[in-house]
């Protein structure tokens, strides 16, 4: 299976709609922040390993974002239907809707 070309402000865009810092998604996906620092700071398409590359992407689909490849107007990213008003907090590893379960 082939890894989706994401560009390394995809990434930051989709770690942005979901409040996340590159802390928290260091911490969710296995990958060290100085691993994801240097690759956002490199710009363009996401570099480094093909398991990284795939590990940070993954993580990111898994917490409800899409990412949209070029299509003529630019690719980009958004969140799954129903998760718009879905919030994640540093210190939580839940859902402000999974707290109370």
């Amino acid at each position: 299976m082939s890894i989706l070309k994401v560009s390394t402000e995809q990434i930051k865009a989709a770690r942005a709609l979901l409040g996340w810092t590159q802390a928290r998604h260091a911490e969710r996906s296995g990958v060290s922040l100085p691993t994801i620092k240097r690759l956002e700071a490199a710009g363009g398409q996401l570099g480094g390993l093909q398991s990284t590359a795939k590990a940070l992407i993954v993580t990111l689909q898994d917490a409800g974002i899409i990412f949209i490849e070029e299509n003529g107007e630019g690719a980009g990213v958004r969140l799954k239907k129903g998760l718009h008003e879905i919030h994640c907090y540093e210190g939580s590893n839940k859902f402000p809707s999974q707290s109370s379960q």
